[in-house]
C-alpha cells in the first residue's frame, strides 16, 4: 500500500487515467489469493449489505464504482488461499448476493477509489467519467471466515473424490503424443487469456510469464517433460535472448518447483475492461 502514497507513482496513474485508463488493485500473494474476495454488486438489492453483515459476511471495503454499482472486498482469511478455495468462496458469495458470477475468478482485480471509471456506459449525462468513492471501509476479518473455509475446502474434498481429477480445457493434452507447436501455444495463450496478462502488463516479461505458467502445470500434475515442451515451443519467441535455452528451461522449472510465494500489492491498469 506503501506505493499508492508515493507522489511519482499517483501522479502516473492520474495521468493515465485522464488519457482513458482504468486503474485497478489487487491484493497480491503470487500464486495464491491474498485472503479477500471481490464481491461485484453490479445490480445489487438495496439490502445487500445489511444482508452480509447478518450473515458474517461483513465487507472491509465498499467502493460506489459509478452510480448504482457497488464492489465489495470481503476478508476471508490472515493468511494467502489456494486459488481453488478462494474461487469456491467468491462463486458462494456471489450467488448468496447477487454478485456477478463472471467476475469470481480468485485474482479478480477491483476498482482503486480517487480514479474514474471510464467505461463508456458508466458515463454521466453530462459525458464526464464517474469517479470510484469509498462508500465504507473497515480493518475487519468476516465474522463466518472460517464457516466459509470450512465449507468450501468440503465442496473441494467432495468433488475430488467424487469423480477423477479434471484439467483445465486447455490442457487437455495426449500425454502419449508428441507436443506440436501448436498445441503448446494454445496452452500458452488460453492462460495468458485467463490471467489477463497483456491488459494487465504494457511491456510483457516473458520470462516472468514462463515462470507463473510453469508453477500453475506443475500443480496441476502435468509431467515435468511436457511442461518443458509447452515452455520450449508455446512461449512467444523463445529462446529469445537466452543464451542457453536449455539451462534457461532447467531453471525455470527448479525455480516454479521451489519458489515460496511471497504477499506483495499489485497495482494494474488498462484502457478497456469487462469489469464493472
Amino acid at each position: 500500500m506503501a506505493h499508492l502514497v508515493r507522489g511519482s507513482v499517483l501522479r502516473f496513474l492520474r495521468a493515465r487515467n485522464l488519457q482513458g485508463f482504468d486503474v485497478y488493485l489487487l491484493p497480491y500473494a503470487e500464486y495464491r489469493n491474498a485472503g479477500y474476495i471481490l464481491l461485484d454488486l453490479d445490480h445489487f438489492r438495496a439490502d445487500v449489505l445489511p444482508r452480509m453483515r447478518a450473515h458474517g459476511h461483513e465487507p472491509c471495503v465498499v467502493l460506489e464504482t459509478s452510480p448504482g454499482h457497488l464492489q465489495a472486498w470481503i476478508h476471508v482469511s490472515t493468511t494467502p488461499l489456494e486459488p481453488a478455495v478462494a474461487t469456491v468462496i467468491s462463486q458462494r458469495l456471489a450467488r448468496a448476493y447477487g454478485g456477478d458470477l463472471a467476475s469470481t475468478d480468485w485474482r479478480h482485480v477491483g476498482r482503486l477509489a480517487g480514479f474514474t471509471n471510464q467505461k463508456l456506459e458508466r458515463r454521466t449525462a453530462s459525458g464526464s467519467a464517474p469517479w470510484v468513492k469509498v462508500v465504507e471501509a473497515r480493518p475487519v476479518l468476516a465474522s463466518a471466515a472460517q464457516d466459509l473455509l470450512h465449507s468450501a475446502m468440503q465442496v473441494i474434498a467432495q468433488h475430488s473424490t467424487a469423480a477423477p481429477r479434471r484439467l483445465h480445457p486447455a490442457l487437455h493434452v495426449n500425454h502419449q503424443t508428441t507436443m506440436t507447436p501448436q498445441g503448446a501455444a494454445r496452452i500458452y495463450r488460453s492462460w495468458m487469456k485467463r490471467w489477463h496478462i497483456q491488459k494487465r502488463f504494457p511491456q510483457v516479461d516473458w520470462s516472468i510469464v514462463d515462470l507463473w505458467l510453469v508453477r500453475k502445470l506443475l500443480a496441476l500434475h502435468i509431467p515435468p517433460t511436457q511442461v518443458e515442451a509447452i515452455l520450449r515451443l508455446g512461449s512467444p519467441g523463445f529462446p529469445r535472448h537466452h543464451g542457453d535455452p536449455e539451462d534457461y528451461v532447467r531453471r525455470t522449472l527448479a525455480r516454479a518447483a521451489l519458489l515460496a510465494p511471497r504477499p506483495v500489492l499489485f497495482d494494474s491498469y488498462h484502457r478497456r475492461s469487462h469489469a464493472q
